[in-house]
């Protein structure tokens, strides 16, 4: 029994499903401009456009804008697919759906990324594509740099960029009780609820003193003065100096504590 899909009004257990061959006679013809057959063909690969789509329904934009972006890429893929390969449509037309959907993502992202470096990262990319066209092994970064002759640390640079980031509250285990977040993984020693507690304390202690105590505590242990270069800079004698300075640390000690 077919499953019945419906994403933008389109049933999908209702398209039709084309065989290899099917498939690289279509393309050749509409690459001829053969208006019928790339509606044949489109249609008989809207599965894949879906299945694609499918790993992109957590985000926020609307799936069936998604969807129609994916679409975009099918088309691309079609015109650009090279029959003489001895390559599968599906194995080229996956990564050129996922980037046309990735860059839609990415131009209506707040975090903006600049053009020189999109630009770089679809060269990466068709670079990738077209090494693993050519060979059966994953191709590597060092491998693609090569062959733009590019730095390997820019094209590391703009793939990174490109990356889909990811949220603190994604479970990266999950079982019917209870789930794990990133932010569970994620350990800082530094900055503990105690030490930012520690930190807002003494932040409203130095609040409570006189702008002239705040002034002699960031001269002595900021700017390291002595307590003589203390006194001569702002025209008091070295004991006034050391007794508000006393009083300071003392008042600032019994705040925290």
């Amino acid at each position: 029994m077919a499953t019945r899909v419906e994403i933008s009004g389109i049933n999908t257990s209702q398209l039709p499903k084309l065989s290899h061959k099917e498939t690289i006679e279509l393309i050749k013809k509409a690459q001829k401009g053969d208006e019928e057959a790339k509606e044949t063909f489109l249609m008989g690969n809207m599965r894949l456009v879906l299945s694609v789509v499918q790993k992109f329904m957590s985000k926020k934009e609307n799936i069936d804008d998604i969807f129609q972006v994916g679409f975009i890429g099918l088309i691309k893929a079609m015109n650009n697919f090279d029959v003489s390969y001895n390559l599968r449509f599906s194995t080229y037309a996956v990564p050129m759906i996922i980037g046309e959907i990735r860059r839609f993502l990415r131009d209506n992202s707040a975090v903006r990324i600049s053009r020189s470096i999109r630009d770089t990262a679809y060269q990466v990319l068709q670079t990738r594509q077209m090494l693993e066209a050519s060979g059966n092994n994953e191709a590597t970064l060092e491998q693609i740099a090569a062959v733009l002759d590019m730095p390997l640390k820019k094209v590391v640079y703009a793939m990174d960029a490109i990356s889909d980031p990811i949220s603190l509250f994604d479970p990266v285990y999950q079982d019917s009780d209870e789930a794990v977040m990133i932010m569970d993984q994620i350990s800082d020693t530094k900055n503990t609820d105690e030490s930012w507690i520690k930190s807002v304390c003494i932040g409203e202690a130095m609040d409570a003193l006189t702008e002239r105590e705040k002034q002699i505590l960031l001269m002595r242990f900021y700017e390291g003065k002595t307590q003589v270069e203390v006194a001569d800079e702002i025209g008091i004698s070295q004991a006034q100096v050391s007794r508000l300075e006393k009083t300071a640390i003392c008042d600032l000690k019994k705040s925290i504590d």
